[in-house]
């Protein structure tokens, strides 16, 4: 069976020319505005099939309906896009005083109370109409719309005797729409699992196949999937350590290891100093960063919990936070108007205040 010609509605200009009751298009689709008990309705402009006559099939409205929503669509076809006093229809429904009352007399009873569901209109140009409702707290939202055009059928293997006939007809619909959905499901399989086109849930699907879990954006998923390789390679490495850090702080890492400060070093140039700071167990290593980098101690112990999974089996990591101070190095120079700190007079209480020339004990004549 040849692929099914249709038409697919899922951009938001595609939206803006139809009319809005309580309904507005939103991030390629159409969302119901308003609070609990909220009715909206929204009317397509003319879908126009190109051939006098056309006999509309199947259609399909990709929707979430959480619970205490529904969904109705109300549809009408016609050669001529005129309506009664109107000159074209979609002038007429953009300026409803009443569109539940209007749409219910021009359309008469829902064409569908599902999402998919089989169009009985024939005619050039196909009106329709979504009513959305919302009895809760959660409101619906459609996400796009595909009209199934021209395309083979399962009827036209049959005699021709069997193809004028409505029953027939709608019967094998169908098993057509199955077997159609099915086609398009294996067509569209390498881009589901292209994680350069997934979205949403089936990208964080794709990234737990590679163990990434953190959460994060559509966008830092595809970097992080794209390295994943490379990232494994070096994962245990210091590079990887503080790629690691960075990823999980924001923070770029100062890596200490046991050989970088050992005192037979030539740069070590205090190693009794290094060997208090770091001390000489070559299997630890430390992290250095900055003030402030967590805010809280439950922070503090999650990124510990989280890095005891990144480092190198056998050894410890120690994580240092570096207060901000100055330090007074060899190259420091005082002139004669600099001071480190101020003096201060010790006080007794508030009211006597002890200064630097005061003497306490001792004889009476000193």
């Amino acid at each position: 069976m040849q692929i099914q010609k249709q038409m697919v509605f899922c951009r938001t200009e595609q939206w803006l020319g139809g009319a809005c009751y309580g309904i507005e298009p939103d991030s390629g689709g159409l969302k119901l505005t308003g609070e609990k008990g909220t009715v909206g309705f929204y009317c397509m402009k003319a879908v126009d099939a190109g051939e006098k006559g056309f006999k509309w099939r199947r259609a399909v409205v990709e929707a979430e309906l959480p619970r205490d929503t529904a969904l109705r669509v109300y549809a009408y076809a016609s050669d001529d896009r005129a309506w009664g006093e109107w000159e074209d229809l979609d002038e007429g429904l953009r300026d409803l005083e009443d569109p539940a009352a209007a749409i219910r007399e021009i359309f008469g009873p829902p064409a569908a109370r599902s999402a998919d569901f089989y169009l009985k209109c024939t005619g050039q140009y196909l009106w329709l109409v979504f009513e959305l409702t919302s009895a809760g707290a959660l409101m619906p939202r459609i996400e796009r719309l595909r009209l199934f055009m021209e395309a083979d059928h399962m009827t036209d293997y049959l005699p021709a005797i069997y193809r004028e006939q409505d029953f027939t007809y709608r019967f094998m619909s169908i098993f057509d729409s199955m077997y159609a959905d099915m086609e398009r499901a294996i067509d569209s399989l390498p881009a589901v699992f292209d994680y350069e086109s997934a979205e949403g849930e089936q990208l964080r699907f794709l990234a737990s196949w590679l163990n990434i879990s953190e959460p994060a954006d559509d966008g830092t998923l595809r970097e992080r999937i794209g390295t994943a390789l490379g990232d494994y390679e070096d994962m245990y490495t210091p590079k990887g350590v503080a790629r690691s850090v960075r990823r999980i702080t924001g923070v770029e890492p100062i890596i200490i290891e046991h050989f970088n400060v050992a005192p037979g070093r030539p740069e070590c140039r205090d190693p009794e100093v290094y060997r208090r700071l770091y001390g000489e167990d070559p299997y630890r290593f430390f992290v250095l960063l900055p003030e402030g980098t967590f805010l809280n101690q439950s922070e503090r112990a999650a990124f510990q919990s989280k890095m005891e999974e990144l480092i190198p089996a056998g050894m410890t990591m120690q994580m240092i936070e570096l207060k901000q101070c100055v330090q007074l190095d060899w190259h420091t120079y005082l002139g004669i108007n600099s001071r480190v700190s101020g003096y201060v007079s010790a006080a007794i209480n508030e009211q006597v205040t002890i200064h630097y020339d005061t003497t306490i004990g001792g004889n009476r004549h000193e």
